[in-house]
């Protein structure tokens, strides 16, 4: 394939080069994926007002998130097992967002530790936080990442249960992989992803082994991450994070206006509005459908952010119409790395730029801060 165009051709590279259990983990949704179908598929019914003879000269894509500037309104999600779609992924990754000018979110469940990402970086990232029922472990995650210096906490508030998908438990998915036969044909034939994972020494969860009570090597993680995600997490538990953490906070997971509401009481920075990726509650409605009920209800109180189904720049261009601040790429960046690299992703966040700043100009506007709802057909 000549040079990748789009998001999808990404994709189709992942996929020829990632084997097919992590890919299946990047591009998989729960139960029948109505919910992942629906994220995307719900950003096309939406159409853009095309305007004419306009000064479309000096445009800008520059704006903040949480106060702090970003090159264009879009971060990198946080995606657990990063580092499985291609040797020390998060790291990779948080190197080639910090060159665009955009926030990396590092997942707890990386494979590359915050320590590993803080040693490659030279400017501050965000941490996401999965609270589990040692608190003390979720303490020192939490202390950890001040001493990394990240600039912002992103609570993960959707995944107390881990949702079914079909497609990991069919696969036999584990962390490092399983020495199947299917397993060992499945990475024989992926020979560059092979020879990448071989010479690094990150093939695990790099922010678990060796800080987690008793999970000292690979035998005991399995378990401990299965039996450590807290079905009691509440409302009442932000409180308590919030001041543990004293920085900015953003609460990830809201796909409700009365949970929005809630939310914003907490005196978090930021919600993400998320139905994660499709992966948790399947025919939950997608989240772009869910943004202008929310943004009306609490976007005077609180910033509002978006992620699920983003595959364009005139995606992201629909979701800052609608009332989104800042909106977040896992699936995009993660095609991207599993193609090519850094590279892969630097080039994902680059068509999204292009995508967004031609639509933006053929819409009429030169500056993302005065994109409104005036862009979007049957909303002017």
């Amino acid at each position: 394939m000549s040079k990748p165009l789009t998001i999808a051709d990404l994709k189709t590279l992942a996929r020829r080069r990632v084997p097919k259990m992590f890919f299946d983990y990047a591009d998989s949704g729960a139960w029948t994926e109505s919910t992942y179908r629906a994220n995307e598929s719900d950003f096309a019914k939406i159409k853009l007002r095309q305007r004419v003879l306009v000064d479309m000269t000096n445009r800008s894509l520059e704006s903040e998130m949480i106060g702090q500037k970003v090159s264009m309104p879009v971060a990198l999600a946080p995606t657990g097992m990063t580092g499985m779609q291609h040797a020390d992924g998060e790291m990779l990754a948080a190197r080639a967002a910090e060159e665009f000018g955009v926030p990396f979110t590092l997942s707890t469940m990386s494979i590359c530790s915050i320590e590993d990402v803080a040693s490659v970086t030279t400017k501050p990232f965000w941490f996401q936080l999965y609270v589990m029922k040692d608190k003390d472990f979720v303490l020192d995650l939490i202390n950890r990442a001040k001493a990394a210096k990240c600039s912002a906490l992103v609570l993960t508030a959707d995944l107390q249960i881990l949702g079914q998908r079909h497609k990991d438990l069919r696969n036999g998915l584990s962390a490092p992989p399983k020495f199947t036969p299917k397993h060992i044909w499945q990475m024989a034939t992926r020979p560059l992803w092979c020879l990448d994972m071989l010479q690094t020494k990150r093939r695990t969860f790099g922010n678990i082994i060796g800080h987690a009570r008793n999970v000292n090597d690979l035998s005991s993680i399995s378990i401990w991450t299965h039996e450590q995600f807290d079905p009691r997490l509440s409302w009442s538990d932000v409180a308590w994070i919030k001041e543990k953490w004293g920085g900015p906070l953003i609460i990830k997971g809201i796909n409700d206006v009365e949970d929005a509401k809630l939310a914003a009481e907490t005196g978090a920075d930021a919600i993400i509005i998320s139905n994660h990726g499709g992966r948790q509650l399947d025919g939950t409605p997608s989240s772009i459908s869910m943004l202008p009920a929310i943004a009306d209800a609490v976007g005077h109180r609180i910033e509002i952010h978006l992620d699920g189904g983003i595959r364009s720049g005139q995606d992201v261009l629909k979701a800052v119409a609608l009332g989104a601040k800042g909106t977040y790429i896992g699936r995009p960046f993660l095609y991207g790395l599993g193609a090519m690299g850094k590279e892969g992703v630097t080039l994902a966040l680059e068509i999204l730029r292009k995508e967004m700043d031609m639509t933006m100009a053929l819409c009429g506007k030169r500056d993302i801060r005065d994109v409104d709802g005036s862009i979007i057909a049957g909303r002017e």
